[in-house]
């Protein structure tokens, strides 16, 4: 700083413009605006002036990125004498102080506007005007100032991707600063540091900041911001969290706005970092709030919360909100949060299927790193352009037991896949970038153990071997349980792989049970410190899924027709459950939150995708069923991989056939139990099922809401059931039939295939699942073990009921025609039947005392986020993730709504959405529509099941025949519908394990 005037005497027009000018500066991080109007004033003041600046070149055009910096022409060479650095200038000559004074001025000037610029977002403006500071303040001879703008000029480069530059420009300040400006030096050269990943070295010039600031609030909040991330990176969580609540209460009570946004919108990094995925949701949903209007910084934001929703393996929610960031951060010139960015849409791409994208992604963000300095990583770049053309040279999902490819002299495959040679380059390349990896100290296991399977598929098993015996795959995670299992295999010890292979799922699961009560647990805690209500998200631009609107969709809502606000409000809503949409009382117990764990154990797929292989392998199917259900039940039911006893499911489906869908990558395989006999079928590309299903829904959809033409479905069911069931119609005959479905299956009308028109079909999430409520509804001999949490719940449920004695609640909701005769029938139908007012809480209250409950009104279904997926009542939508509150829910519920029996299964075993939340909170059957029916058809056809199921016909059953006798289909039954309901009439069932009269 320039020398304060003595005492009694008038400070010069020169010294009062600089006070001005630093008084500019002062107000840049608190009042920008106000700044950058100080500091033009200030430069205005100068340029009509009595001419001392002239010819200067302070108000100059723009010069190139390189003047003034280090090495160019002005580049000083002798260290400044000791005088010199305390009064921050060379000595000029007498006759030259007064010409000397404008463009010192100036420079600190520009320094303002600089400083203003950053903190409105303008990187590039911020850049141009520091780097004319730096040179106006080297023409002047003020050495000081030159290093000051240096100073600033540190940050600002390393956001524009330059970390290295911003160390060497902190070099170069550092001998002209007094110690108070080297401490803030030190914060900024932090920043540079992490972004390089030295973060120890960061820690290190903050704690020396940390101590010398004590008074300037402005450099004190950023160094504990950074010594924050820093600590995050380390995984140093404590420390970090409160570096960075001490940063914000600093920031907040000096009015700097955005070092508050920072400190509050880094606390999802934190939390995401941490694995405390609600916590994460409910920072981002404070950051938000607060970083409106600072896109780039809210880019960074969502970025760290796409890094969450990678490891809760909700890789589509997480493109959402990088399709959002990266734009932004291209716009603002934010290089180096640009290029992570990249990097994590890469990742996310290829998880999403995308692979083409993900290499185009990955190879930009490779070489934006390369361009910055930042070669440690380069090798996470690397992996995913590895992984990319892995999965273009392997299409579906390769293991390592597949057929493979014979040695080719050149590139040509056989089958659609590479030849030998393609493969061994791929080998050598993705060998040599884990290397690269453990050089970064990035974790290279997850590479190695793709490399080893690569291997074993070429025939290499020296290569797989040696990659597995390596340090980086120890431990007693699920990868190191994979790895366990892949050297047994080389072994040829396929017993000892299915050991291992069990034990990483029982720890996979086990963690999913402890993340999925956690986030429900914290639910009433984080709803209270986010404050989240509608007006508040409707202030962060979120879509309240009770207010969303829907599209002409076949009842989807706006956000599942690709519209650029989809994922943004498929993020969003999830943000609000997760992050307190669920307020769930202390006493619920040890209730699940089953996206949660559903999401959870995705990180087992490949180990399952593994058991299952080897199960194919024997080409048992009993062998195959019993490592499917082992996989549904850590998805779901039991949460461990446990198999129900062969014999006793034989023994309970009787006369009844069961079908088990299993999907291992692009194929599609069946296991039947009929007549006691397990029969193993190979149908072909899952993708045609798939396919198939959707033509299908649609024909349906169109023809019952009479949207065009009517060209009748016949076709579309027929073609279904050739790629389903086709091979198995023979040995199925016209037996009552249990569908445990696979993927996009959960989304198909089963009763509407041909073969099913007159057979009552129930659809399962699992085998174990349907024998669970087989026993239950049987009274099964004690000695019986009950599996999982959903089988303690209908335990509970049972007991319930029994005291309400067989209650049936009705409610009709709003916009529907019939809806209230539709209520007034099922009240004439089943005696004491009560009416309930159609809004949440009564509707919620209502369902812990009933036995039946029938819901008559509109339906959404949200794929994205299918616990989101609800009814309308008068006050809004009743949610998946409301009833999750539930201690008691019904025994048997009807959703008398379009698509509320629709589906979406993240993992077998576990079917999210409105009935399979019921179901997995205990309730025994679940009737449900799959596709939209019309409001007066709907009445007809449930007249006839409410009329069939008081005549003690059970669910299934009943359905069946009213679908064949009102000619309405688009209804199904799940979870468990075989046995009859009691309704209180004289003469009717009237015990729930009775069987009909």
């Amino acid at each position: 700083m320039s020398a304060t005037p003595s005492a009694g005497h008038r400070p010069s027009p020169g010294h009062a413009a600089v006070a001005e000018a630093e008084r500019a500066i002062r107000l840049a991080a608190t009042d920008p605006a106000t700044a950058r109007a100080l500091a033009d004033a200030v430069l205005a003041t100068l340029a009509a002036g009595d001419g001392s600046s002239a010819g200067l070149g302070w108000d100059a055009s723009p010069y190139g990125a390189q003047d003034g910096l280090h090495g160019g022409p002005e580049r000083w060479t002798d260290p400044p004498a000791e005088d010199d650095r305390a009064e921050g200038r060379a000595c000029p000559s007498p006759g030259g102080e007064r010409a000397a004074q404008g463009p010192e001025v100036a420079a600190v000037a520009y320094r303002a506007l600089a400083l203003a610029a950053r903190e409105l977002g303008d990187l590039p403006l911020a850049e141009e005007h520091l780097l004319r500071s730096v040179r106006l303040a080297v023409a002047a001879g003020s050495l000081r100032r030159a290093a000051q703008a240096r100073l600033s000029l540190v940050p600002v480069q390393t956001e524009l991707g330059r970390p290295e530059q911003a160390l060497a420009l902190a070099r170069e300040a550092e001998p002209y600063l007094t110690p108070s400006e080297i401490a803030m030096l030190g914060v900024n050269r932090a920043s540079a540091l992490m972004r390089l990943g030295r973060h120890d070295d960061a820690i290190r010039h903050c704690d020396h900041a940390v101590d010398v600031l004590g008074e300037d609030q402005v450099f004190l909040a950023g160094a504990l911001l950074n010594r924050g991330i820093a600590r995050v990176y380390l995984e140093d969580f404590t420390a970090a969290e409160a570096d960075l609540r001490r940063s914000a209460e600093l920031a907040r009570a000096a009015g700097l706005t955005h070092v508050l946004a920072l400190a509050e919108g880094n606390l999802p990094f934190l939390a995401a970092r941490r694995g405390d995925l609600p916590a994460a949701f409910a920072a981002y949903l404070r950051a938000e709030r607060s970083l409106f209007g600072c896109p780039e910084r809210l880019a960074t934001v969502r970025c760290d919360l796409a890094q969450a929703l990678i490891a809760a393996h909700l890789p589509g929610e997480a493109r959402a909100l990088l399709d959002l960031a990266v734009p932004e951060l291209e716009a603002a010139g934010a290089a180096t949060a640009l290029a992570e960015a990249r990097l994590t849409l890469a990742e996310v791409e290829l998880r999403t299927g995308d692979a083409h994208r993900a290499l185009v992604s990955a190879e930009l963000a490779r070489s934006e790193l390369l361009a910055h300095g930042r070669c440690s990583s380069v090798p996470l770049a690397t992996e995913i352009v590895l992984r990319a053309h892995l999965r273009l040279a392997f299409p579906g999902t390769p293991t390592p037991f597949r057929a493979r490819p014979a040695a080719a002299p050149d590139d040509a495959g056989k089958g659609g896949e590479p030849g030998q040679g393609a493969g061994e380059r791929l080998l050598a390349e993705m060998t040599a970038c884990a290397d690269d990896l453990d050089r970064t100290g990035h974790p290279s296991g997850p590479l190695r153990l793709t490399v080893a399977e690569l291997a074993i598929r070429l025939g290499d098993d020296r290569t797989a071997g040696e990659q597995l015996a390596l340090p980086a795959l120890a431990g007693n995670g699920v990868a190191a349980h994979r790895a366990a299992a892949l050297r047994r295999v080389l072994r040829g010890d396929r017993r000892g792989a299915f050991a291992a292979i069990l034990a990483g799922l029982t720890r996979a699961g086990a963690r999913a049970s402890w993340l999925a009560r956690t986030a429900i647990r914290d639910g009433a805690a984080l709803r209270g410190a986010t404050g989240t209500d509608g007006t508040q998200a409707s202030a962060a631009g979120i879509a309240r899924p009770d207010t969303a609107g829907t599209a002409d969709t076949g009842g989807m809502p706006t956000g599942e027709t690709g519209t650029a606000d989809a994922g943004n409000a498929s993020v969003a809503g999830i943000g609000v459950a997760w992050a307190g949409g669920t307020e769930v009382p202390p006493e619920a117990g040890a209730g699940e939150d089953p996206a949660v764990r559903a999401q959870a154990v995705r990180e087992a797929e490949p180990l399952a995708a593994l058991g299952l292989a080897l199960a194919l392998e024997t080409g048992r199917g009993g062998t195959v069923l019993a490592w499917a259900e082992r996989c549904r039940g850590v998805a779901g039911g039991a949460g461990r991989p446990v198999a129900p006893p062969l014999g006793e499911l034989r023994a309970a489906l009787g006369e009844r056939a069961l079908v088990e869908f299993v999907r291992h990558g692009d194929e599609l395989v069946a296991v039947a139990i009929v007549s006691g006999r397990v029969t193993l079928c190979r149908l072909g590309p899952f993708a045609a099922a798939a396919e198939a299903t959707v033509r299908l829904r649609y024909g349906l959809r169109r023809t019952h809401l009479r949207d065009g033409p009517a060209t009748g479905t016949a076709g579309e069911a027929a073609a279904v059931e050739r790629l389903v069931l086709g091979p198995l119609l023979g040995r199925l005959g016209d037996r009552p039939l249990v569908v445990v479905p696979a993927g996009a299956l959960h989304t198909l009308p089963w009763p509407v295939l041909p073969s099913n028109a007159e057979r009552p079909v129930t659809i399962a999430a699992s085998a174990a699942a349907w024998l669970t409520a087989h026993r239950a509804e049987n009274a099964h001999p004690a000695g019986a073990v009950r599996q999982g949490e959903a089988a303690h719940r209908a335990g509970a449920v049972r007991q319930g009921h029994a005291s309400a004695g067989g209650r049936t609640v009705v409610v009709a909701g709003p916009r529907l025609r019939h809806a209230g005769d539709e209520a007034d029938m099922v009240r004439d139908r089943r005696p004491g039947a009560e009416r309930v007012p159609a809004d949440r809480a009564a509707v919620m209250a209502a369902l812990e005392r009933a036995a039946v409950a029938h819901l008559a009104a509109h339906g959404t279904f949200c794929a994205r986020s299918p616990l989101l997926s609800g009814i309308d009542l008068d006050d809004g939508r009743l949610m998946a993730y409301d009833l999750l509150r539930l201690r008691t829910p019904p025994d048997l519920v009807v959703l008398s709504a379009c698509d509320t029996g629709m589906a979406h299964a993240p993992a077998d075993g576990a079917p999210l959405g409105l009935a399979g939340t019921f179901l997995s909170l205990g309730t025994r059957c679940v009737v449900a529509g799959l596709v939209p029916v019309r409001d007066e058809e709907t009445l007809a056809l449930m007249t006839a099941f409410h009329t069939l199921l008081a005549a003690g016909h059970p669910p299934a059953a009943a359905l069946t025949r009213a679908s064949a006798a009102t000619g309405v289909s688009g209804f199904a039954c799940f979870g468990y519908g075989d046995q009859p309901v009691a309704t209180g009439r004289e003469g009717s069932v009237t015990q729930w394990d009775q069987e009909p009269a």
